[in-house]
């Protein structure tokens, strides 16, 4: 097995950690599986983010065992946090990679992991940014989850660069954030965090909210293809997620990388693709 040297296409020099974020999280990093704390809406989100990536992987491989369908596929969990996302994919059978800039997060989610067995193998963790393990990963995954995280990075054109580097050809890239507008200020930061305290305050700076016609335009410049959009919705007093068409709220992406061939024909500006607009009705 001999390994070639892939010339990086621009320099890591440029980061997309933001250090104000890693400090905010530190904070945090020993709260993530208390199901009633500061992380309930991110454990609720389980209930529909889990069953979108599962069955839209699925619905594009036939070729899967009952007991665990996802088992072969290769995920990238980008911001981790303490692996509130990595146990549930890994159950259902993904050998999973999370990755967190935070130290104290991988500390949190390797010790949680290290209770079930079954997770100890499939799972592994490492305290790195997207960037790091651009070099040794080139091509490396099949699916890529960065959930609630795009709204944190300091710079999104790398982030996303760096994830269709480590994701094979026709990868699939899952994310979920929050989109920029006067209602996601007012629902998302006034009462979330200022009035209702769902979340800590200071967790979200709105003008780093990513509306999805932006995401969209970064992702089609970056070889993938937008396949699914869908609104999301979160009810603070049932403490429970839904999906919805409207995309004003938080919204869920799934993205397609461009195959081998077509990425040797890729021109700057890729034609505009249709984005199939629909309620993700993800299983129960």
């Amino acid at each position: 097995l001999f390994r070639f040297t892939v010339k990086r296409p621009f320099s890591t020099s440029h980061s997309s950690v933001d250090s104000k974020e890693i400090k905010k999280f530190q904070l945090l990093a020993h709260k993530w599986w208390d199901e009633e704390g500061e992380y309930a809406a991110l454990h609720s989100m389980n209930d529909i983010r889990v069953p979108f990536i599962r069955d839209t992987l699925l619905s594009m491989n036939s070729n899967y065992h009952l007991g665990n369908p996802l088992s072969g596929i290769k995920i990238l969990d980008v911001g981790c946090g303490g692996g509130l996302l990595s146990e549930p994919l890994g159950r259902l059978g993904a050998s999973v990679t999370g990755i967190d800039p935070v130290e104290d997060n991988i500390r949190t989610a390797d010790q949680h992991k290290s209770f079930d067995p079954v997770l100890a193998k499939r799972i592994q963790y490492k305290s790195s940014s997207l960037e790091e393990i651009v070099e040794e990963s080139m091509e490396t995954f099949d699916v890529i989850v960065a959930s609630e995280v795009v709204e944190h990075v300091a710079d999104l054109e790398t982030f996303i660069k760096c994830c269709s580097q480590v994701l094979k050809p026709e990868g699939s890239l899952f994310i979920t954030t929050i989109n920029k507008t006067q209602l996601s200020y007012v629902l998302g930061i006034v009462v979330a965090e200022k009035i209702m305290g769902i979340v800590p305050e200071g967790t979200h700076e709105w003008e780093k909210f990513v509306p999805p016609e932006e995401l969209e335009r970064l992702l089609e410049s970056n070889g993938f293809s937008v396949k699914t959009m869908s609104g999301m919705l979160y009810n603070p007093l049932s403490g429970s997620w839904r999906w919805m068409e409207s995309t004003s709220l938080n919204y869920a992406v799934h993205a397609v990388k461009a195959g081998a061939r077509a990425q040797s024909h890729t021109t700057d500006t890729p034609p505009e693709t249709d984005i199939q607009q629909r309620s993700a009705t993800a299983g129960t």
